[in-house]
């Protein structure tokens, strides 16, 4: 294990702990993604740790969720219709041949709401707006305007991190509403015009499959893959190094490390949520 000290102003010092020197021994490359995964959560909860202490961000907090809402929600409306499209597509062709083309609304409400809507919104999230906080960070970082942060008692992770991570949990639940919505909207024109189901059956379904836990652990899940999303863009962005190159190649991990955590967050999710809630059965 690892203790660098790091200095920050007024003869304080503030201590460093890395986990990633005693993995990278013990386990190799293996070792070094749990090491780095672990560090992201340890700075993360340690901003989180620093809410309620001194003045919060508030201006910072809004103009990320401002900046986020402004790069992801076109992008995502454009992503969720055809997505909804191509679910009633090949469910309503499926649906047709049993006759039960009716129930088209309560599969779009499942497919959509339950599952699309929550990872459709931490991939734009992370594509979008935390390619922009990694880059962000990591030019701060390389310019040395975190290390004068700290010099003069600034804590970066109350500054900087803290409203990142705040807004990025936020507006990604905000965001699944909309993609939830887009992703119905386009599911509801492509059956009313194709499979020529009507509006009163694709609506008066909704109910019928799906129940409220499925709306809060979708919520959930957008809450959690938005924070998933701000930890690994503000990790490496805050340690960023070796100029310019560095800071791409931060980018380019950040993005790929929140998409893997995402699917695998998601399945884990998906499975303690079917296993601990009970499902609706068919009336």
């Amino acid at each position: 294990m690892a203790i660098t000290t790091v200095p920050q102003g007024a003869g304080r010092t503030r201590q460093s702990i890395s986990v990633i020197p005693a993995l990278e021994r013990a386990g190799g490359k293996a070792g070094v993604v749990i090491g780095q995964i672990g560090s992201m959560f340890a700075v993360a909860l340690e901003a989180l740790r620093l809410l309620g202490r001194g003045r919060f961000p508030f201006r910072e907090f809004l103009d990320q969720c401002w900046f986020l809402a402004r790069v992801t929600t076109l992008p995502l409306i454009l992503v969720s219709v055809p997505f909804g499209m191509v679910i009633a597509l090949e469910v309503g062709s499926l649906l047709q041949q049993i006759g039960a083309q009716a129930q088209l609304g309560a599969a779009m409400v499942l497919a959509v709401v339950r599952e699309q809507a929550p990872v459709a919104t931490a991939l734009l999230i992370a594509g979008a707006g935390g390619s922009a906080m990694c880059a962000d960070l990591g030019s701060r970082r390389i310019r040395d305007e975190i290390s004068a942060m700290e010099v003069m008692a600034v804590n970066p992770l109350q500054r900087l991190v803290l409203p990142r991570l705040l807004a990025a949990t936020v507006m990604a639940v905000l965001l699944d509403a909309v993609v939830s919505v887009a992703g119905i909207a386009g599911g509801w024109y492509f059956g009313t015009h194709s499979i020529h189901i009507t509006s009163a059956s694709f609506f008066s379904t909704f109910s019928e499959l799906s129940q409220l836990a499925d709306l809060w652990m979708a919520l959930f899940k957008a809450a959690v893959f938005g924070f998933l999303a701000a930890m690994v863009a503000c990790y490496k962005g805050l340690y960023a190094k070796g100029g310019p190159k560095g800071v791409g190649d931060a980018v380019n991990q950040a993005v790929v490390i929140t998409f893997v955590l995402a699917f695998f967050v998601n399945f884990i999710l998906t499975v303690v949520y079917f296993n601990f809630i009970p499902q609706k059965a068919i009336a």
